[in-house]
């Protein structure tokens, strides 16, 4: 339980400094849904999603209105479709993100998770369904985010998948240009993607999870950096010890609402993510951290030992406030949610190459990041490769989210709207790489990977 003092000190967090629960993500199991039958397999995810998940929207926010922390989202992530739904006979998996989406409206959740692919060392049949169904079905549904996996330290680069999702981003693009092209913010590409990641767009209930669970996931930029205000000057001991303090209080707020969750749910606890997810709100952000550290800009020299420094201690922060710490934990780096990063970007002081240089040390990758409509897919495909191999060679998860905005380039921006807020057309690289990822195969895994 939380002490009078931890309780005064986290109403304090939540009324000064944007803390909350950014999310309660209800993983849940359609392993036992599996049928030949396209029609039955809908019916039995459509049946078995409305009914677990029943009451998440309504303890999550009872639970808000109890202990007075906001719970911002309320979502479900599934077991990866190309894997579920991989008896099916069928040449489409539309008509399953169709039911997702359905399901994820029935029961009122911001996001549902899962319409996704393992591919790191080759494509089974069944996922080369799901990718090639993966833009109409993003076009086609509002709730249904998507992943795929293209990598790992263990297994390589999967360059063949590389080069399809070159091109099924671009086709995405292109079948929501109507919307901004909005489809591609709900599609992620990973290298080492974890199992339990209660975030989206990239969430998916693994299939070494329970049935069904509870992960949290607990945000508080706008604490570090009013807790950093009070260590202004001081040594880089003082620092990380500040962070890492702060991190501790929020991940304890954010165990007592999963904790909780369970209990009124009836649903095991998986785990709690500390990740420092910034909002286009004022005050809630990374790159205002990085400000409070010293920095003139997110961007400017010693941005990437700053990220370090906040990650590192982020995590060892949420570690010693509870045993049950996983998903992604640390600090993302998402360019359209955070004002200071898009200011940053405005400015000139945050770049592509930069970013890439950033997601050495972050917890995600390429995040939420507008680039021009007439970029070749071969080099949205060269930027995966790229962030990929960042996450292979140093056995650490990455991600690419990119948004290639049909009819702008650079200089324009595009409006998301809600949480995915706004973001300025960043340059990109002009040379080619198509000969480099028109060679396709497989890049082998690290020497160091063969730790048995």
């Amino acid at each position: 339980m939380l002490s009078r003092m931890e309780i005064v000190e986290t109403n304090k967090m939540i009324k000064e400094s944007n803390l909350d629960v950014r999310t309660i993500t209800m993983g849940i199991s359609l392993m036992d849904c599996a049928d030949s039958d396209l029609k039955e397999f809908n019916r039995k995810i459509y049946d078995k999603i409305t009914k677990k998940a029943e009451k998440l929207v309504k303890t999550g926010d009872d639970i808000a209105r109890q202990y007075g922390i906001p719970v911002v989202n309320k979502r479900i992530s599934v077991t990866p479709i190309a894997i579920a739904a991989a008896g099916c006979k069928t040449d489409s998996y539309v008509s399953v993100a169709e039911t997702l989406d359905r399901a994820a409206k029935e029961v009122g959740v911001n996001f549902i998770g899962g319409f996704s692919a393992l591919v790191q060392k080759g494509s089974a049949h069944g996922d080369e369904i799901l990718l090639r169904s993966i833009p109409e079905a993003l076009a086609a549904t509002d709730m249904v985010c998507s992943s795929v996996n293209i990598g790992s330290s263990r297994n390589g680069l999967n360059m063949d998948a590389v080069k399809d999702m070159g091109e099924i981003i671009l086709k995405t693009a292109e079948l929501t240009k109507d919307k901004d092209c909005i489809g591609c913010a709900k599609l992620v590409v990973f290298c080492n993607a974890v199992e339990d990641n209660p975030f989206m767009a990239g969430a998916f209930h693994g299939v070494g999870e329970k049935d069904c669970v509870i992960n949290v996931g607990v945000s508080g930029p706008g604490v570090v950096k009013r807790a950093l205000e009070q260590a202004r000057g001081a040594d880089f001991e003082t620092l990380c010890e500040t962070v890492k303090r702060t991190a501790f209080k929020i991940t304890r707020a954010g165990q007592l609402v999963a904790q909780e969750a369970s209990r009124r749910l009836d649903t095991p606890f998986g785990i709690i993510d500390l990740s420092l997810a910034p909002t286009p709100a004022i005050g809630d952000s990374i790159a205002e951290i990085f400000q409070e550290m010293g920095l003139e800009e997110a961007g400017a020299p010693g941005t990437t030992a700053a990220l370090a420094i906040l990650n590192d201690n982020v995590k060892k922060g949420g570690v010693m406030a509870s045993s049950y710490v996983g998903g992604l934990s640390g600090a993302f780096i998402p360019v359209s949610e955070d004002h200071g990063m898009i200011e940053a970007a405005e400015k000139g002081a945050l770049t592509l190459e930069k970013l890439e240089a950033m997601t050495c040390v972050c917890s995600v990758g390429l995040d939420m990041i507008a680039i021009p409509g007439s970029t070749p897919a071969s080099t949205i495909s060269g930027i995966i490769a790229d962030e990929a191999a960042i996450g292979m060679i140093n056995n650490k998860t990455t991600a690419v989210r990119v948004i290639p905005v049909i009819g702008k380039e650079t200089g324009d921006t595009v409006e998301f709207g809600g949480l995915l807020g706004y973001a300025p057309i960043m340059p990109v690289n002009k040379f080619s790489c198509e000969k480099f990822i028109a060679r396709g195969g497989r890049i082998p895994a690290p020497i160091h990977s063969f730790k048995n």
